[in-house]
């Protein structure tokens, strides 16, 4: 980022051990409305345990736990809840700052829903099982995370319906999963840099980030002896290159800045065995995304199978999400469609503003139309 904010956001980001930026994404809550108060204090962090969760593969996760936290008020109807799950190496803390009265999400109108994603060292995972530890984790998809906060919703929650899911990058794939698992629970739906399907580019990224991983001399089949720093930095290299753009990068850091920009990048990219595991877990289920060949049927068909309304996000320079799949989604079946230009790629939500457009769609979803946003200091 360009800004002092920014380089704060992401050393504090990369000392958590987190390949993915996940910082990138934090100032979308600095887009809000004009009016808009201080973020909702934190909720507190809540936990559904469900014993043995079978997976769509057939194995089992023991002692499964998903954390989520809840704010706002579930009216009388129970039609104002809104579910949004954590993105690739997030949590349900990184989504806090979006919530609040007049803020992306108003607390004060709906009963918001924040989801930690299996894998993301919160929820069940290969750094937190105990009977499952690192590597002997099963492998788990993104329908899984889906089925999971679907039990969450109906047996935790005891909600029939849901007036919207949400959510961005690896949320946003949940929530085109939940548009099609089950089309009838939700009024809207809004994916944000998110895709129903993993390109063959999509793949690389994701197999050469997991190949730098398990590159590493310490790793030992994720049973590290000690902290792993070179795969873990290569890897990072690898998502830095295109977690923006090249033009991005050029404008940003001059040639004269690299070196300290590259050893910034190695010397804040650590992490154990458990975290380590959580990363490659969370992207082979990226890697699995394939919606069409999971539900059996074209992309127009998935797309005029939604019952739904949906208002897609997409950057059309993003490098990390390839958003061809979800620009065709929303081609197909005619869904307002928020083309992004900017060379910030997949950290766009923090160079052009949006937030006032998600909350006007919340509250009128005819409101939305499809539209191309230039990011002008970013072109």
């Amino acid at each position: 980022m360009g800004d002092g904010r920014g380089r704060n956001l992401n050393a504090r980001t990369r000392k958590c051990g987190s390949i993915l930026a996940t910082a990138v994404f934090l100032l979308l809550a600095s887009h809000r409305r004009a009016d808009a108060q201080a973020p909702a204090p934190e909720a507190e962090q809540k936990f559904a345990d469900f014993g043995d969760f079978k997976l769509q593969s057939g194995a089992v996760i023991h002692e499964f736990r998903l954390s989520y936290r809840t704010l706002g008020q579930l009216n009388n109807e129970k039609s104002n809840a809104i579910l949004w799950p954590s993105w690739l190496g997030g949590t349900t803390q990184d989504l806090l700052p979006f919530i609040g009265p007049n803020n992306v999400v108003d607390s004060g109108k709906y009963f918001i829903i924040l989801v930690d994603a299996i894998g993301n060292h919160v929820s069940s995972s290969p750094s937190t099982s105990k009977l499952q530890p690192r590597m002997t984790f099963p492998q788990f998809t993104i329908r899984d995370m889906v089925e999971a906060q679907h039990r969450l919703a109906t047996d935790e929650l005891h909600l029939t319906h849901l007036r919207a899911v949400m959510g961005i990058s690896m949320g946003a794939m949940q929530a085109f999963d939940w548009a099609l698992a089950y089309p009838d629970f939700m009024d809207q739906v809004i994916p944000m840099l998110g895709s129903p399907r993993s390109t063959s580019y999509d793949k690389l990224l994701w197999t050469t980030e997991i190949e730098a991983v398990e590159s590493d001399p310490e790793w030992n089949h994720g049973n590290p002896s000690q902290t792993l720093a070179k795969g873990i930095a290569l890897a990072r290299e690898i998502d830095e290159m295109n977690t923006t753009s090249p033009a991005y990068i050029a404008a940003h850091t001059d040639p004269e800045g690299f070196p300290a920009y590259l050893s910034d990048l190695k010397n804040n990219a650590k992490a154990d065995g458990g975290i380590a595991s959580d990363q490659i877990r969370q992207r082979q289920a990226i890697l699995k995304l394939d919606m069409p060949r999971e539900f059996g049927a074209t992309m127009a068909q998935l797309a005029k199978s939604v019952h739904a309304k949906m208002l897609i996000v997409v950057c059309t320079q993003d490098h990390m999400v390839n958003p061809g799949p979800a620009i065709e989604f929303a081609t197909a079946a005619d869904f307002p469609l928020i083309r992004l230009n900017s060379a910030c790629g997949h950290r766009s939500l923090t160079c052009v503003s949006i937030g006032p457009l998600i909350a006007n769609f919340l509250e009128n979803p005819s409101s939305a139309h499809s539209e191309t946003l230039q990011d002008k200091a970013n072109p």
